[in-house]
């Protein structure tokens, strides 16, 4: 059961310079699933944060099931990550570093039809190497075109 269903974190890669990435399981209740199903997520000013020893995404929008009744979800909950112990104890040092953060990268459903997180150890970028991929990208789109002529 192939699914394309994939929800990008856009601004992720922009804002932030990627030094390793994890993928996670995630929590969710029944309605969350659907509505991730048909596409009804968003990863605007999501961040993930440790409580107790656990990793939870914050900020994560699940818009709310359309035939759902009273048992619909709360669409900015936050919700657990699951990831082995060895791999928490290991994010959880490495994000009490300086200038580290953990970011939620993409929302996919894996070929068993359960949902994943994409989440990544990263450190922000400064204004200047945000202008510098800026400039890198505009370079390479006009060598593309050049090519292509």
């Amino acid at each position: 059961m192939a699914n394309d269903i994939v929800v990008k974190n856009k601004k992720a890669s922009f804002n932030f310079e990627i030094v390793e990435k994890y993928t996670a399981g995630i929590v969710l209740k029944g309605t969350e699933i659907k509505a991730i199903r048909m596409g009804k997520a968003n990863f605007v000013d999501s961040y993930c944060q440790f409580i107790n020893d656990e990793l939870w995404v914050k900020g994560l929008h699940i818009a709310e099931y359309e035939w759902g009744t009273y048992n619909n979800h709360d669409p900015k909950q936050d919700r657990k990550l699951l990831l082995t112990h060895k791999e928490l104890g290991k994010l959880k040092r490495r994000s009490q570093e300086k200038g580290l953060t953990i970011i939620a990268l993409k929302l996919f459903l894996n070929e068993r039809g359960l949902a994943k997180v994409d989440i990544a150890l990263a450190r922000g970028k400064q204004v200047h190497d945000k202008r510098e991929d800026l400039k890198h990208k505009d370079a390479r789109r006009e060598m593309d075109r050049a090519m292509k002529k």
